[in-house]
């Protein structure tokens, strides 16, 4: 349980070109109305993506199925609702109408495709599937009540959601791993790891972060630590990464217990997924199992104390994904130092940030007796 929920969703792209028509502004700007349009119809587009990546569009056209009549038989769609489809793609610059019904695929579309490098399919399966949008559509009973939209819609929390969802749990999957990739880059840039012997990974998945560090520094050994089902793909992946000489995997429950014995105990966004008193129970244990001289290392997006930037909105739209799903949320610097005080921990630095979301190392020492 290392990334976020499995029904998280990213702002949304522009909205449809339809809808109440508005007066260009003298400066040649969007108006304050349209902008806000594009924004309050933005799940109609995303819905349109994610059909697309269903069907398996991208990857049609790029194979060559260029038709709509070749499209809704490859498909299995209604031909003239699935035309209908590929033309509202082409006017959002993902597809191409080359000549009349011959729909060719834009660069734009090119990380819808299943086969390429940094493929967003997994990602729009995941984001855009109909248990997240449910969720959202409660949105209010989160603000309201202040409990997480996705046990009220759906009955369960989300991670067990995915049990009996095949197609989702292989999405979430892919899409941790990427998403894990591309933090785990920054990340060994951003904080040594070499001043250890063993770093634990608590919630570590599949060992795709773990892998990261041990790559970068060879002198160091690992521990990998995450449920019976999270952990399933770790020793191959691990073995596959010529690591398995200096990794350990292990099934647990990080809300139990963790191992003890390392020298550092590696947390990437799990503390987020939690509202404070379950975190407290998690940091509690990684308490009781390092040594006075062990460190706690929190992979976090860390929130400024106000909002002073629209190239915040991600990171904050990211927060109350956690509101509707899991019932976490982000947090500031200073509401980590106090999450971590609680917990027998001192924050004693923040690294630079790293990736899409600007992650940060958060470093912090035990203090007193676990």
């Amino acid at each position: 349980m290392t990334a976020t929920n499995p029904v998280t969703s990213h702002p949304s792209p522009p909205g449809p070109a339809h809808g109440p028509a508005v007066a260009a502004p003298a400066n040649g700007g969007p108006p304050a109305r349209a902008v806000l349009f594009q924004m309050m119809s933005g799940y109609a587009v995303s819905q349109a993506i994610h059909v697309a990546v269903r069907l398996g569009v991208a990857d049609l056209v790029h194979r060559g199925a260029s038709t709509t009549t070749e499209l809704a038989a490859a498909t299995g769609a209604h031909e003239q609702s699935l035309h209908r489809l590929l033309r509202a793609l082409v006017a959002l610059g993902i597809l191409t109408e080359r000549e009349p019904g011959r729909f060719g695929l834009t660069p734009l579309g090119q990380p819808l495709r299943g086969d390429v490098p940094d493929s967003l399919r997994p990602h729009t399966i995941l984001y855009c599937n109909e248990a997240g949008w449910q969720v959202w559509g409660q949105l209010l009973h989160s603000v309201t009540t202040g409990e997480p939209a996705f046990p009220f819609v759906h009955g369960t929390d989300g991670f067990s959601y995915l049990a009996d969802k095949p197609y989702l749990s292989e999405a979430f999957n892919d899409t941790m791993a990427a998403e894990t990739e591309i933090i785990g880059t920054g990340m060994v840039a951003a904080y040594d790891f070499s001043q250890f012997g063993t770093v634990a990974d608590v919630g570590g998945g599949n060992g795709a972060l773990l892998s990261r560090v041990l790559t970068a520094f060879p002198t160091v050994r690992g521990i990998l630590f995450d449920t019976a089902a999270g952990v399933e793909e770790a020793v191959k992946h691990l073995s596959d990464a010529d690591l398995s000489s200096r990794s350990t995997v292990v099934a647990g429950d990080f809300f139990e217990s963790v191992p003890s014995g390392a020298d550092a105990y590696l947390l990437k966004s799990v503390i987020h997924d939690w509202h404070d008193d379950r975190a407290r129970v998690i940091l509690g244990n990684c308490r009781k199992a390092m040594s006075a001289d062990a460190r706690l290392l929190l992979v976090e997006v860390v929130l400024p104390a106000t909002v002073s930037s629209p190239a915040l909105a991600p990171v904050l739209m990211s927060d109350l994904t956690m509101l509707v799903t899991t019932g976490g949320r982000e947090r500031t610097e200073e509401e980590f130092r106090t999450l971590l005080a609680g917990t027998g921990f001192k924050l004693t630095s923040v690294s630079a940030p790293f990736g899409p979301l600007q992650h940060r190392v958060i470093e912090a020492r035990p203090t007193g007796t676990a």
